[in-house]
């Protein structure tokens, strides 16, 4: 069959997922009848609250005759490296843009990729029945950012639909009637090449996503590069430098069709598959025919910069909320995790009952931990911190340096090149990008970047998009200040009481609500000044026979600061943990008495 590899990129929340959807409704992918979730490639929970995609996945469609494999890719800079391999799968891609908010830095960073891979887009402006749609500056700002990213000529001569994703039509003009997808099906069979692969030579085929399922195992996507895989045929598996890794036979093959995974008897050169039957082989490495010697061109993956551990839940209140609460159990959550997903590297820690995952940010790993939350685990995290790598050759300590984009209103410029030469960052660039704002690129430490973001989107008064990609390995670029604030820690357990949240305010703002259950330990709120402070929230009221109007007026409590996974996990210091349940988050200290907090404060300062 006549066949079609693309993949789509797009910003977070500029409707590819629901574009993808109406090509399955219209390609006859789904029955008239079939109840279908909206938004149906975004499978994961997760990913449906989050409005973001986390997983990369395959669909496929049949028009004309034509099999169209569609990728639909992450579009957050956590998941970069995903994004980066998927390219190498595909011939050509949809460049999908909003009408109103126009390319943003995440759909820059993945199409200077694709560019410079050489792949030909297509661009799809969408939404353009928004109220605020400027279809025509759009379409003018992806002209520029083509250009501003090397774009060849050809790859500058694009195809532009404009497009409504949620309500299935694409148009070449926007006076043209509005029916349906047909002109964006009959593009892609035009425009994008079929893909260059030789039937007649040897299979080979470079895996370039990895998901584990619980009845086939691990289960290895990629394009076939040359010839055809057929069930039960003898494969073995080679690594980026030729050597060999296992040897096994080809236990299932499927193809993807609409939205399932179907076993197939065999697939032909181009076809994108999933494999099963190999126990080693990961990402980045070549499937391929005993007789084949040469590995196939990969990406590496990109490193992990950042590593967090993951802990018992030792609280008083350990166990109310979840059922899978001792290590054995977290460890083989977390090892089954790092099957599935090649970002992520899974060891065990120095310390007691703990395991160190590693991973490339703060959101990859947060989502991970809500996952494992919402399963019904309880866990204990530390802060996070990056991993440093030495210099073979002169010894040197370095640490991991992201590119950082920041596209900001002017005003607001002077206070984040502030906040960022504090945490070490570089300016590389400063430039306007019309409409009163600048674009702003950093090279920044991984550790000065860690719970930024909330704090850029306060600077900014939520208007600053920032957007971070690994960069390289660096010299270390020296201490980077933490947080200034000390924190409010409970003497005692109990419900909180609303008297003595409303006493204790004019310390610092809290986190807490009244009737919220406390244990000694526990972080309740920030304090105003830099050390920490041992408070009792149970304080009541002391009853008295004076009775006057002062005394008794109602409690009035300002609301607290709730904080996010992220927010607590960026917010903690290193003698702190977050202790996550299915029900709730909290903020303590890692020692929960006050005396052992003291005796190991004494001993740092000894050293």
């Amino acid at each position: 069959m006549n066949i079609r590899n693309i993949a789509i990129i797009a910003h977070v929340d500029h409707g590819k997922t629901t574009l993808v959807d109406q090509l399955l409704r219209q390609s006859g992918a789904f029955r008239a009848n079939q109840q279908v979730a909206e938004r149906a490639l975004d499978s994961n929970e997760l990913e449906r609250e989050r409005g973001i995609t986390i997983l990369a996945k395959c669909t496929s469609v049949v028009w004309n005759d034509v099999r169209i494999n569609i990728v639909d890719t992450p579009g957050h800079a956590d998941f970069g490296g995903e994004v980066e391999r998927i390219l190498g799968m595909v011939d050509g891609v949809l460049v999908l843009v909003d009408a109103a908010e126009g390319p943003m830095p995440q759909t820059k960073f993945v199409v200077a990729k694709a560019l410079r891979r050489g792949l030909r887009p297509i661009v799809v402006i969408n939404k353009v029945d928004r109220p605020d749609a400027r279809a025509g500056e759009v379409h003018n700002e992806i002209f520029d950012l083509f250009a501003l990213l090397d774009a060849s000529e050809a790859q500058l001569d694009f195809p532009v639909l404009f497009a409504s994703g949620r309500d299935g039509w694409a148009v070449v003009d926007l006076a043209a009637p509005r029916q349906n997808l047909a002109p964006l099906f009959e593009l892609i069979v035009a425009h994008v090449a079929a893909p260059a692969a030789d039937p007649g030579a040897p299979f080979a085929m470079l895996a370039t996503t990895l998901d584990y399922d619980p009845f086939l195992g691990r289960v290895l996507t990629g394009r076939i590069h040359s010839g055809v895989a057929r069930v039960n045929m003898p494969v073995k598996s080679l690594a980026r430098d030729g050597r060999t890794i296992e040897q096994a036979r080809l236990t299932k093959l499927l193809a993807f069709r609409g939205l399932e995974r179907r076993p197939i008897a065999e697939a032909e050169a181009g076809d994108i598959v999933a494999i099963a039957g190999l126990q080693f082989t990961t990402v980045a490495d070549t499937i391929c025919a005993p007789e084949v010697t040469e590995a196939l061109a990969a990406d590496p993956i990109d490193p992990p910069t950042l590593a967090m551990n993951f802990s018992v839940n030792d609280s008083p209140l350990a166990g109310h909320d979840g059922d899978k609460v001792t290590s054995r159990v977290i460890a083989e959550r977390l090892y089954r995790e790092a099957e599935g997903n090649v970002a992520i590297r899974v060891s065990e820690s120095a310390e007691k009952d703990s395991v160190e995952v590693a991973g490339r940010g703060e959101l990859q790993l947060g989502v991970l931990i809500e996952t494992m939350r919402r399963e019904g685990y309880e866990l204990s995290i530390s802060r996070p911190r990056v991993l440093f790598s030495t210099d073979p050759v002169t010894g040197e300590r370095r640490e991991p340096i992201e590119e950082v984009t920041v596209d900001v209103d002017e005003e607001f410029a002077g206070v984040v090149v502030d906040k960022m030469s504090r945490r070490k960052a570089e300016m590389l660039e400063m430039r306007p990008s019309g409409g009163g704002k600048l674009r702003l690129t950093f090279a920044a430490p991984t550790r000065g970047l860690i719970g930024y973001h909330g704090e850029f989107l306060t600077d900014t008064r939520g208007s600053g998009v920032l957007s971070r990609v690994f960069h390289s390995y660096a010299p270390y670029r020296g201490a980077i200040e933490g947080r200034r604030n000390g924190v409010l820690i409970s003497t005692a357990r109990g419900p909180a009481i609303a008297y003595a949240l409303w006493n204790l305010e004019e310390r610092g703002p809290m986190f807490i609500t009244p009737g919220t259950e406390v244990y000694p330990g526990m972080i309740i709120g920030a304090h105003t000044r830099g050390n920490d402070l041992d408070v009792n929230p149970l304080k009541g009221k002391q009853l008295t026979n004076i009775r006057t109007t002062a005394k008794d007026e109602a409690v009035r409590l300002t609301p607290p600061i709730t904080l996010s996974l992220e927010e607590a996990i960026a917010y903690i210091a290193d003698d702190e943990l977050v202790e996550v349940t299915p029900k709730a988050i909290r903020l303590r200290k890692r020692l929960l008495d006050a005396n052992d907090r003291k005796r190991a404060g004494r001993a740092a300062a000894a050293e």
